[in-house]
């Protein structure tokens, strides 16, 4: 089922201060640059407790953005407070808030663990949040609402380019792969190298490859730096390990495209729809290409 989200350019440029809004939901995003904060600062909404999030360039190189996830009772003077604070050299935020002032001090603190939470685990972003606050005790219903808040929340960051909370991993594959048809009813392709042992699946989440696989240690100059560097965040947060002669899987990891999988995997420039075979040995490519006739006949 699809979702109607709003978007209002606050001063009508497209690089200004905007907001978000989805249908029948109690909640709002405010998405601003940090140069243009002061052009909203002064909305009623800011008067309001809520969560926001600071993305700044990272420390890393491996990384695409730094996160610094917070909390405030009045989000105006704890924002304040951050402009003023050298160490805090955020570029863009976003901030949520309810519409019908339905949250409480219990419930952003809730909301602010959940995210924090979530985004180590998602091993996306570096996270600048050195402390995991404990989550709030909430009445049961109140539990639900709050992660009805944060799945909306899930949808709205991409929107506006805050990554940290679309995974670079699938966790608990047992599980994940017994609740999920998609990944029950995915073909299984394997790496096309002789001395390299990987398997990959494609779902609507992306293309995954999965724990156990191997990965080449050795990488040629012909390789992309963009790939070198999803190579090396996956060695800096662990989910590729060290085995010896090549690198592990130690978890299913997710990859937006298929060549970044058999690049990452086979250390060099690999295009995906031909490193990639099933049990029968046609590509997926030609996989694609029958499916394309098959879909034209019917």
């Amino acid at each position: 089922m699809g979702k109607k989200l709003t978007i209002f350019l606050v001063d009508g440029t497209e690089i200004g201060p905007r907001t978000i809004e989805i249908g029948n939901w109690s909640g709002k995003a405010l998405y601003s640059q940090r140069s243009s904060l002061g052009k909203i600062l002064d909305r009623p909404e800011f008067d309001r407790p809520g969560v926001y999030l600071l993305k700044s360039i990272p420390n890393s190189s491996n990384y695409n953005e730094r996160i610094y996830i917070g909390e405030a009772e009045k989000l105006r003077k704890r924002l304040k407070q951050h402009l003023a604070d050298i160490d805090k050299d955020f570029i863009e935020l976003v901030v949520f808030v309810s519409k019908d002032e339905m949250l409480t001090k219990s419930h952003i603190k809730y909301l602010e663990s959940r995210i924090i939470t979530l985004a180590k685990e998602a091993k996306t972003a570096e996270i600048d949040n050195s402390v995991q606050p404990e989550l709030s005790l909430l009445p049961e219903a109140d539990i639900s609402d709050m992660e009805y808040f944060l799945e909306q929340i899930k949808l709205i960051l991409p929107v506006v380019n805050f990554m940290m909370l679309v995974p670079s991993i699938i966790q608990s594959p047992q599980s994940e792969f017994n609740h999920q048809p998609d990944f029950q009813e995915a073909e299984v392709y394997q790496i096309k190298a002789k001395k390299i042992d990987a398997k990959m699946i494609e779902t609507e989440k992306g293309y995954i490859v999965l724990a156990g696989s191997q990965c080449s240690k050795k990488t040629s100059t012909s390789i992309s730096e963009g790939w070198i560097k999803q190579r090396n965040k996956l060695i800096e947060t662990g989910i590729l390990i060290d085995s010896e002669n090549y690198y592990l899987f130690k978890e299913n990891a997710v990859f937006s495209s298929i060549s970044a999988a058999s690049a990452v995997v086979l250390g060099r420039q690999a295009a995906g729809p031909v490193e990639w075979i099933d049990r029968n040995g046609n590509t997926y490519k030609n996989n694609q290409e029958k499916q394309y006739v098959n879909d034209i006949e019917e």
